[in-house]
């Protein structure tokens, strides 16, 4: 076997030892949690009582503004503990839905990017979701086959060697 060989099998097993003990890891976690803004309320209720457990569980929650999926994880993770949850918008507070201002305004940790806010809403939530990713060590996300960013940003935090947990719409 040729020296370079070892090497890559040295790096897959590094690779494969790190995500086990991520997954193992029985203290709290940075998760983030990213998601569709088209989520039926049946999902977004499910979504709501799983970021309670989480946040019940000790772990910090990480997510976005949006309607839907972050709006959901944002409620259940307030009712647990609003202090273990951060959001991080891809433009400022005032570029967001008036639908989801209400809720954002109540958010202990507010993160605004106004830097962004000449930038389309598809370029800024790219921007947004790689800050997030590069925040947690857990990435779950809930999407469509054709939800571009959003896979976009699954393929970055595998590639960033995070724990990613895709669940699929459709």
């Amino acid at each position: 076997m040729s020296q370079s060989t070892n090497l890559i099998n040295l790096d897959n097993l590094d690779t494969l030892a790190q995500e086990l003990a991520t997954i193992q890891q029985t203290g709290s976690k940075r998760i983030a949690l990213l998601g569709s803004r088209h989520v039926p309320i049946t999902h977004q209720n499910l979504i709501e009582m799983m970021t309670y457990a989480l946040v019940l569980s000790g772990n910090r929650i990480i997510t976005s503004g949006a309607t839907g999926t972050n709006s959901a994880a944002i409620r259940g993770a307030t009712k647990a503990d609003p202090n273990l949850v951060t959001v991080i918008l891809p433009q400022s507070l005032e570029r967001q839905p008036s639908e989801s201002r209400k809720q954002l305004e109540q958010v202990m940790h507010l993160v605004e990017n106004p830097t962004n806010d000449s930038l389309s809403l598809a370029e800024a939530s790219y921007l947004c979701n790689k800050e997030i990713v590069s925040r947690c060590q857990q990435l779950i996300c809930f999407a469509f086959h054709d939800s571009h960013t959003l896979l976009q940003t699954c393929k970055d935090a595998e590639e960033q060697r995070k724990v990613v947990t895709l669940f699929y719409f459709d």
